[in-house]
């Protein structure tokens, strides 16, 4: 065998040992350690909201002087600041906080969707869930819903909010 062969056996050689190392390691980390989606007896409650607080300031009627100021292609009767609001979510939990999250509105205005994505882990059985939403200037409480739901182990309960149905949703 000459030198140039040699040496090219060499590296398939050298080559196959690199795989099956980089297999070794691929195969022990897609096993160990075990993945655990959530310990036993729990649930998961997952909380996904992307609503649109009120606007903080109301509309209001230029007054006649006000108009006269302005540039004519600028003269619209109606002026409606566009700022929203932050949204503020309370969950209970057999009446105990389960979580408070408070989200600024989006965009360069403020003027966007607020947007909250929240997981816990709750021990599985019967609960009752009160869900709470603030999106007004005064801070009351604007949407809130009161459910009874049954969460057996290892089962997720997502709780989404759509002004355009009601308000929240509770969906296992």
């Amino acid at each position: 065998m000459s030198a140039p062969a040699a040496g090219r056996w060499m590296g398939y050689a050298l080559q196959a040992v690199c795989y099956a190392a980089f297999m070794a390691v691929v195969g022990y980390f897609s096993t160990s350690p075990p993945y655990v989606h959530l310990p036993d007896g729990r649930s998961l409650v997952k909380l996904s909201v992307q609503h649109a607080g009120q606007r903080r300031e109301e509309c209001r009627e230029r007054t006649a002087e006000e108009l006269a100021k302005l540039a004519p292609n600028m003269r619209a009767a109606t002026l409606c600041p566009r700022e929203r609001v932050p949204v503020t979510v309370e969950i209970e939990l057999d009446g105990k906080p389960l979580f408070a999250a408070t989200a600024p509105p989006s965009g360069f205005a403020r003027d966007g969707a607020s947007s909250i994505y929240r997981r816990v882990a709750v021990p599985a059985g019967s609960h009752r869930i009160v869900a709470r939403m603030r999106d007004s200037p005064a801070g009351a409480v604007t949407f809130e819903a009161d459910r009874t739901v049954d969460l057996p182990a290892g089962r997720v309960l997502v709780l989404d909010f759509d002004a355009n149905r009601g308000g929240w949703i509770f969906r296992t």
